[in-house]
């Protein structure tokens, strides 16, 4: 729904603050997800704190473990489909030797550079691997270290229309657009791989 819940009685019947009604067998919260590896024992290597996990070089390889250890899907709040095909071909071209990481302590450097950044503009540590817009820059470096294609200018013109859209009409961002010349676009460059 667009709309959030007014209220919700218990006959099932949900009213949202627009007016409108809906019977709802499920209300399901989205409200994000915790960073827990249970499963994983790195003797504090790799540790996860106020949802920020590291230390990780590049949102990927804890520095002490890399190579053998990567993480593939860890940023939000971004377009994750193509972000994720990059790490991987980045972890894929790592393990496979093409491409070579820096050392150790380089990788530590730049991400205490990194945290020393988010920290000297006031963002929490729960938005280490928030990426946003700056997902670009981060699809792009990815995609330079792998050899492929970057961000398409589509991808981006269409990804900044919608933020627009959303601030704009917040209730309605999704269901109105006029960005059909940047889907002919997206056409043309899927059909290179069908």
């Amino acid at each position: 729904m667009h709309s959030m819940i007014e209220r919700v009685h218990k006959d099932g019947s949900v009213v949202f603050q627009n007016g409108k009604t809906i019977v709802a067998d499920v209300i399901m919260h989205c409200t994000g997800y915790k960073y827990h590896f249970p499963f994983l024992d790195t003797n504090g290597s790799v540790t996860v704190d106020d949802k920020r996990v590291g230390p990780l070089y590049k949102h990927i390889f804890p520095p002490t473990l890399a190579p053998s250890l990567s993480f593939v899907g860890i940023p939000w709040k971004v377009l994750p489909f193509p972000v994720f095909e990059l790490q991987s071909k980045w972890v894929a071209g790592v393990l496979s030797g093409r491409i070579t990481l820096p050392s150790k302590e380089d990788m530590m450097v730049e991400i205490e550079t990194s945290y020393a950044s988010l920290e000297a503009e006031g963002i929490p540590k729960r938005y280490t691997h928030c990426l946003g817009i700056t997902q670009f820059e981060y699809n792009n470096w990815l995609a330079s270290q792998c050899g492929c294609s970057g961000t398409e200018e589509w991808r981006l013109e269409m990804f900044l229309a919608s933020i627009m859209r959303n601030i704009e009409h917040p209730e309605m961002y999704r269901d109105e657009w006029e960005d059909h010349r940047l889907v002919s676009q997206a056409y043309q460059d899927f059909s290179l791989y069908v």
